[in-house]
């Protein structure tokens, strides 16, 4: 199952990167998945601001990818497949990243077999953006996907 696992993380990386260019560039990568939970960084450089912390653009588009990726690994260990879209999002700035952050989302469950039935399934996540043990941000996100068209 950990190579399973470490396979899936290389596949999300390299979707990310392939099919969202600014995720190769924030050099935005999964590090870790166990217990439901999804962690996710990328380093301080090349997402820096005036004020030598992270621009407040990547983290949110850290955050979006974050539960992005959640779902699209969720289908992945249920077989199924669907278009993975971002319908709401709300965020909270609540502190300066001045270090490389860590994204954390647990899922929350969702019937993502809908899929299988050609009917979309919809679930909201909360992803915290820590710095060490500080959360520096907040994210809930509504993601909704659609089944693929045959």
């Amino acid at each position: 199952m950990a190579q399973r696992m470490e396979d899936l993380l290389n596949e999300l990386a390299s979707t990310w990167h392939k099919t969202i260019p600014v995720s190769a560039f924030m050099q935005i990568l999964p590090m870790d998945y166990q217990a439901q939970t999804l962690t996710v960084s990328a380093p301080l450089a090349p997402n820096i601001n005036l004020h030598h912390t992270m621009f407040a653009g990547s983290i949110y588009t850290l955050m979006t990818l974050k539960g992005w990726g959640m779902v699209w690994l969720q289908q992945k260990l249920v077989g199924v497949e669907g278009d993975i879209v971002l319908g709401k999002a709300d965020i909270r700035y609540l502190a300066p990243v001045g270090q490389a952050p860590q994204a954390r989302v647990n899922w929350p469950g969702g019937d993502l077999s809908l899929l299988a039935l050609g009917k979309r399934a919809k679930v909201t996540l909360n992803v915290e953006l820590y710095c060490d043990e500080q959360c520096c941000a907040q994210f809930e996100g509504t993601y909704v996907s659609l089944p693929k068209a045959d």
